[in-house]
Formats: structure tokens, C-alpha cells, sequence
């Protein structure tokens, strides 16, 4: 059991990660209060307005394998073998994999395609995520515990999330850190393993 402030909620008390069952994918989990066109012209917006983002591709397929979740069940039929062709193309030609049952939030950008594996329960607004970055499980026999990322979260290259670990909002994961525990909003972290070496805009050391 743990405390996180992640997505504006701060003093809860989290359960077990490994006890929450990961989302079964059958509805569309896109951000309420947007359509879904208006939402790929801000992802588009957010990538430098351009179609040929590696990063936007993955991002815009993603949105359309939420949005066909809530079409009628005869018209999704086609649309998910569609999303499928979509979703092995952009693993392939950009090195991304961004399953459509990870909830992500708005404006996310991806930097610098390739080597990118984003298995999480969700991922906040306005974060920055970059080349080989990784996140999902830390042992297979934890298929369940799989990491929660807060919004504003600025992740370096080549970071490693692993389990089911939070990091709160306002985040920075340095580049080629590893993730193993929580990290609190407002902080960084480095090292491998990762360890906070600033907290809530702080220059010092936790426990200087």
C-alpha cells in the first residue's frame, strides 16, 4: 500500500498493484470532452504538424483502436482487423508499441522513434517520452504489475519503467534510469536502479 499523487489525486491510498486487473480493451477509453478528429489534430499539433512522425502514428492508431470500441459491433468487426494491420505497421516500420488498452492521456508526445515498448495502465497529459524508452512488467510472473505514469512526466531515452510502480505527476526520469519503485510527484530521478536525487522543485538530495 502506498500514497501517489498522480493525475491531480494526492493522499490515496493505493491498492496492490498486482490485485488490479488490467483494462480488458472493450471500450473506448480516448479523453472525454474532445472528439475523436479534433484529438488527432491536436496530436498531430503536438508532433510539429507533420504526417510523417513516426511518434504521431503511433499515437494517432491508438486513438483509433479506442475510438472503433465504440462503434456498433457489425461495423467494429472490420475496423479492429483494420486497427490491427495499423498497429503491426507502426511496430514494425516505427518501433513503437502502443497497445490501444493503455489509457492515454492528451498531448503526449513521442520524440525519436524506435525501441519503444509502452505497456502501462496509463500514461497522463503533456509527456514527453523518447527513444528506447520501456515500459511493462519487471518479472513474468507479474503479468498484472505494470507501471501508472503521471501527467507532465518527462522520460530521457533509453529509461526502463518496470512493474507496478507510480510516478507522480511533474516527473523527470533521466536517460538510461531504471524504474523499480515509486517515484513522488515533482521529482527526479537517475541511476540504475533510479533513485530521486530532487523533490518538488528542490535542488538538494532527499536525506541531504
Amino acid at each position: 500500500m502506498s500514497q501517489a499523487h498522480v493525475g491531480g489525486f494526492e493522499g490515496l491510498v493505493a491498492p496492490d498493484p498486482g490485485s488490479i486487473p488490467l483494462s480488458r480493451g472493450d471500450r473506448d477509453m480516448n479523453p472525454p470532452g474532445i472528439g475523436f478528429l479534433a484529438l488527432l489534430r491536436e496530436d498531430l499539433r503536438i508532433h510539429g504538424g507533420t504526417i510523417f512522425e513516426q511518434g504521431f502514428w503511433a499515437v494517432a492508431v491508438h486513438r483509433f483502436g479506442n475510438w472503433r470500441m465504440g462503434r456498433p459491433k457489425l461495423l467494429r468487426a472490420p475496423l479492429t482487423i483494420l486497427y490491427r494491420m495499423m498497429f503491426l505497421f507502426v511496430e514494425c516500420a516505427a518501433g513503437v508499441s502502443l497497445p490501444y488498452n493503455v489509457k492515454l492521456g492528451r498531448r503526449v508526445r513521442i520524440w525519436h522513434h524506435g525501441g519503444i515498448i509502452l505497456h502501462a495502465r496509463s500514461i497522463g497529459d503533456d509527456t514527453q517520452i523518447r527513444q528506447n524508452t520501456t515500459m511493462g512488467i519487471a518479472r513474468v510472473d507479474r503479468h498484472l504489475e505494470i507501471p501508472t505514469i503521471g501527467a507532465r512526466v518527462d522520460i530521457g531515452c533509453g529509461a526502463c519503467i518496470l512493474g507496478g510502480v507510480t510516478v507522480g505527476d511533474d516527473c523527470k526520469i533521466g536517460a538510461n534510469a531504471v524504474v523499480l519503485g515509486d517515484v513522488p510527484a515533482g521529482s527526479t530521478a537517475v541511476g540504475v536502479p533510479a533513485r530521486v536525487v530532487r523533490r518538488s522543485g528542490s535542488g538538494e538530495e532527499p536525506g541531504s
